[in-house]
């Protein structure tokens, strides 16, 4: 059957630590021969803020600020570009975390740069937004066990997620598929991963919401 609709250029995967967007992300660019934009991990400051050292959180939150800026805008998307493009994270989600880690001083300051870098970079076609219960990811997290995430509170686990919650809430910057893995795990069971694909594979538009019940797979908000 021919392909009715266009699929998406620009694809970012979002969600709270250890939801599985990195995963997710692989293997969208490779079934879409996309290039595969991955958020850096290497921040000398994150280890210092998981364990609460004073004035490490503007200080990891800014070089993430200028890294992910850096990353996005090298994208080559123009209108004669036919390059398809996956990404583990948006912009946006930065501006999450700081309003989440950083006083009211530092906010202000961490607000002029956004605010100038978000007008250069570009903005999503579609964004898959994973979502899982707090209960869900600290079993992930201890089952990971990787040894810079040891720090990471439960109550600041919480935080994120609601965080998350709030934001997709009242998101309109682009197309969105919101996925709940607490009952589905991609990474582990090969069968949730293709249902996912599907769906993706799929035109969505506006909101939608990702419901692993049998038939009932998707509900337009």
């Amino acid at each position: 059957m021919a392909n009715l609709f266009e699929l998406p250029r620009y694809i970012a995967v979002e969600g709270p630590i250890r939801v599985g967007k990195s995963t997710l992300a692989r293997v969208l660019a490779e079934r879409l021969n996309a290039q595969l934009v991955m958020e850096a991990e290497e921040n000398p400051f994150l280890r210092p803020f998981y364990e609460g050292e004073r004035g490490a959180a503007f200080q990891a939150q800014f070089a993430f600020l200028v890294r992910r800026f850096e990353q996005l805008r090298a994208l080559d998307l123009g209108a004669r570009s036919q390059k398809t493009v996956v990404a583990d994270f948006v912009f946006e989600k930065d501006k999450l975390f700081a309003c989440l880690n950083l006083t009211d001083q530092e906010l202000d300051t961490y607000n002029r740069y956004y605010n100038y870098f978000r007008d250069q970079i570009p903005t999503p076609d579609l964004v898959i937004y994973l979502q899982a219960t707090p209960e869900v990811l600290k079993k992930r997290l201890k089952k990971k066990n990787a040894s810079g995430e040891k720090a990471i509170s439960e109550d600041y686990l919480e935080e994120v997620v609601k965080a998350y919650e709030h934001f997709f809430f009242h998101y309109t910057s682009s197309d969105l598929l919101i996925v709940n893995t607490s009952e589905i795990d991609f990474v582990e069971r090969n069968e949730d991963l293709q249902e996912l694909l599907r769906k993706v594979s799929a035109p969505i538009k506006g909101t939608q919401y990702f419901l692993p019940l049998g038939s009932q797979e998707a509900a337009s908000a």
